[in-house]
């Protein structure tokens, strides 16, 4: 059984991002060597979250605007009254989401589905560099 961790990274501008990160983790996996088994991604930080979905402009769009909705940017937030940076919204929509994925290797690759890709959701209200903790268990080649 191998064991794999490490950090990737994404750089992000302000708003809503939603960044295909898939060839960076298909690099990642295919540089483990893993044969079968599992690679997991966690995104440490409170306004960001991983996902999968269809990498397509009209998909993200649509996401974009069902995120606005859940979660609008522009409404009362008690969080803002005690930090005063404005990111309230960025906090619960990243909550909703979830911080990690849990994606199957079968035959040295992700078992991804067709028209799926799996995206970092940035959505504090300025630029960051985000870390992605990458970690892979399973039976090498």
């Amino acid at each position: 059984m191998h064991f794999e961790n490490r950090s990737l990274s994404a750089h992000t501008t302000a708003g809503t991002d939603i960044i295909d990160i898939t060839p960076l983790v298909r690099e990642a996996v295919r540089d483990t060597r893993i044969r079968n088994g599992s690679v997991t991604l966690f995104i440490p930080g409170s306004t960001a979250a991983l996902s999968t979905i269809e990498f397509e402009s009209g998909v993200i769009n649509d996401l974009k605007k069902a995120i606005e909705r859940i979660a609008p940017r522009d409404i009362y937030y008690e969080h803002n009254e005690r930090w005063a940076d404005g990111n309230g919204y960025a906090h619960v929509r990243a909550a909703l989401l979830g911080p990690s994925l849990h994606i199957p290797i079968v035959e040295g690759a992700m078992t991804l589905g067709t028209w799926q890709q799996i995206v970092l959701l940035d959505f504090d209200n300025r630029p960051r560099k985000r870390r992605i903790i990458f970690q892979a268990l399973g039976e090498q080649k």
